[in-house]
């Protein structure tokens, strides 16, 4: 691999992490605010430390085994992460199963706002860094040098010098 796709790599890589620790840090934050919001099996605090632990699990899985399936992972976790807040921001969607109605017709708290920038952002860079990792597996490898050519050209060359 050249020094330029390692450097797009890792910097893609340092993207989608930054952008999932400030998803897990404003779910985080934000979940105790919700904790009067639930249905009787689960509270929308519940959802948000699960999205805050998704996206600590996808960043750190990125930064330990850079692969394609890792890749995958984060832009799930950060692609499901700004489909929410952005549908909950402008759907009532309402109660549904186990999920409490979590419609907020509003972009406050900042950190709402910060979130969806962050979680958007990380979703882009990891489908980038998923399809470079796609392209670098598909590329062929140099072909190994083939012993027995060499053996073969080694004795024609003895026997024509």
């Amino acid at each position: 691999m050249s020094t330029q796709n390692r450097t797009l790599q890792w910097t893609l890589i340092a993207v989608v992490v930054v952008g999932l620790a400030v998803d897990a840090f404003v779910h985080f934050d934000l979940a105790s605010a919700f904790k009067h919001n639930k249905t009787s099996t689960l509270s929308e605090t519940d959802l948000f430390r699960a999205e805050a632990v998704a996206a600590i699990v996808a960043a750190v899985a990125l930064v330990v085994r850079p692969r394609r399936y890792t890749a995958a992972f984060a832009f799930l976790v950060a692609a499901a992460g700004t489909a929410a807040v952005i549908v909950y921001r402008y759907v009532d969607v309402g109660a549904f199963g186990p999920i409490p109605n979590m419609y907020d017709p509003y972009w406050a708290p900042a950190g709402k706002t910060i979130s969806a920038v962050a979680e958007a952002v990380a979703a882009l860079a990891a489908l980038a860094l998923f399809a470079q990792f796609h392209l670098l597996a598909r590329t062929p490898a140099p072909a190994a040098p083939d012993r027995a050519g060499i053996r073969q050209r080694e004795q024609r060359q003895r026997f024509a010098g």
